[in-house]
């Protein structure tokens, strides 16, 4: 299943607005800012698919009962660009675990690259909820390796990919290999580049946020 928040008119929209505007988009801050607004807010969409059980609680005048989330759930994001996505997330669920993925794309000489796994670290995903945080799906390669990863560690019962911004190639990847993976992202753009960066897109995701890097 794919959710796209952006197909019915929201705020949301306004913060994918900015984070694309080539001008806008150069204030790191504001850039960080928006990407953790939108984590906040997709957090709270997927919350309406979680399980819920009544529990009552005591007020200063009497007793109240209120649906409460039931779960293992953990908030997992591919470094580095999943960072501030993973923050806002993690603002809604608070009591989440955390797991941290560096999966990165190593550069070669002739303009390829390969996904590398430098780094993970997650707590236990049996008969969890994950929400693994990855603001930029382009050929679902590093989201793959996560999950591939998974996969000889122990899978969690649910999946959620969080994105902002998709390719169609992406979605249709992720799909066919992870057909049990939810998917919930902002917008989806149709094209690729040859270096697989998304078109419209907004450029690299992680040098917005944190600065350029040095490409190994």
């Amino acid at each position: 299943m794919v959710h796209i928040l952006s197909e019915k008119n929201s705020i949301i929209n306004q913060y994918i607005y900015e984070l694309r505007h080539k001008d806008i988009q150069k204030d790191r801050l504001r850039f960080r800012l928006n990407i953790e607004r939108l984590g906040e807010l997709m957090a709270f969409e997927i919350s309406k698919t979680m399980d819920y059980a009544p529990k009552k609680v005591e007020t200063p005048l009497g007793e109240a009962t209120v649906s409460l989330p039931v779960g293992n759930l953990v908030v997992g994001s591919v470094l580095r660009a999943g960072i501030p996505f993973h923050q806002g997330i993690l603002r809604i669920f608070d009591h989440a675990g955390n797991a941290f993925f560096s999966a990165y794309r190593k550069h070669h000489k002739d303009g390829s690259f390969e996904i590398k796994m430098g780094y993970a670290t997650c707590p236990e995903l049996e008969n969890a909820v994950l929400i693994l945080a990855d603001p930029m799906l382009a050929t679902g390669a590093s989201a793959a390796k996560v999950l591939n990863f998974l996969e000889t560690e122990g899978m969690p019962k649910k999946i959620h990919l969080a994105t902002i911004i998709t390719s169609r190639y992406g979605i249709d990847y992720m799909r066919r290999e992870f057909p049990q993976v939810e998917i919930w992202t902002g917008v989806i753009d149709e094209e690729l580049t040859a270096k697989s960066y998304i078109v419209p897109g907004l450029g690299d995701a992680g040098d917005l946020m944190f600065g350029p890097k040095i490409q190994e």
